[in-house]
């Protein structure tokens, strides 16, 4: 009955702000940037989602945020706390429904092949010179949100030369699902929440809305240091999103 009551009021939220963002788009209106915050924030609200923040955004802008990738959820959750678009997979850009959200939502689609990474690394270089921060998950995949795999650093070619003449921070992220209807999660609870392997979205979607809510916890680290290659900067983002998720899910307070 729940997941089926928070499914329709979902679903009504999102009917009436589509088209209040497709004409903000269509005429690059400012108000643009800020429906996917307002979009997200409602879905969290609805979903009974519970989120902490520790640390804060890195400025000026522009800022390529860098982040641990266990579910869906992860999209609304970010949102709900960064100020930045989404890098996603090309593929994502034809999913029904999620598809047409994600692109409103201004993404950045990106094909992960290195024979046409160039291209794509040139499309993110050009919305962070146009003063956009960008939330980038390097893993490539999503995890079962009890570990970090490791970074892919194709991506991380961007931040090697300052955008429009502004210097780029780079910015380590950890997400970490804690809690589900108040009590800490543990390792069998947290694919509750993870969305990874063969669950199709529709079914972990709705065995979602039914839990009553979760606890998430965002870590905004410290910018990275830029005094290396791509593959140092991949490995240090790595290191600190690894520790930070280490650290949440044992109960550790942020540093």
């Amino acid at each position: 009955m729940r997941a089926g009551a928070v499914a329709l009021a979902l679903l009504a939220w999102t009917a009436l702000l589509i088209p209040v963002q497709a004409f903000a788009l269509a005429f690059r209106l400012p108000l643009s940037r800020r429906v996917p915050r307002l979009y997200h924030r409602g879905v969290a609200r609805a979903a009974g989602l519970r989120i902490r923040v520790s640390g804060r955004p890195a400025h000026p802008r522009p800022t390529l945020f860098v982040c641990n990738h266990a579910s869906w959820i992860d999209i609304v959750v970010l949102s709900c706390v960064l100020d930045a678009s989404f890098v996603a997979k090309a593929e994502v850009a034809g999913w029904p429904l999620f598809g047409l959200l994600a692109r409103l939502a201004r993404s950045v689609f990106v094909v992960r092949r290195a024979s046409r990474s160039g291209r794509h690394r040139d499309e993110m270089r050009l919305r962070l010179e146009d003063g956009d921060s960008l939330i980038l998950f390097p893993e490539g995949t999503s995890s079962d949100g009890n570990r970090v795999l490791p970074f892919n650093s194709t991506f991380f070619a961007v931040a090697q030369r300052p955008a429009g003449g502004r210097d780029l921070a780079v910015q380590p992220v950890t997400l970490a699902y804690t809690g589900v209807r108040g009590l800490p999660t543990t390792r069998r609870e947290r694919p509750w929440l993870a969305w990874y392997g063969d669950t199709g979205l529709l079914a972990h979607l709705w065995r979602f809305l039914g839990l009553g809510g979760a606890e998430v916890d965002v870590w905004i680290h410290e910018p990275a240091p830029r005094n290396g290659t791509r593959k140092t900067l991949a490995r240090a983002c790595e290191n600190a999103v690894a520790d930070g998720l280490a650290a949440l899910l044992a109960g550790r307070e942020p540093a």
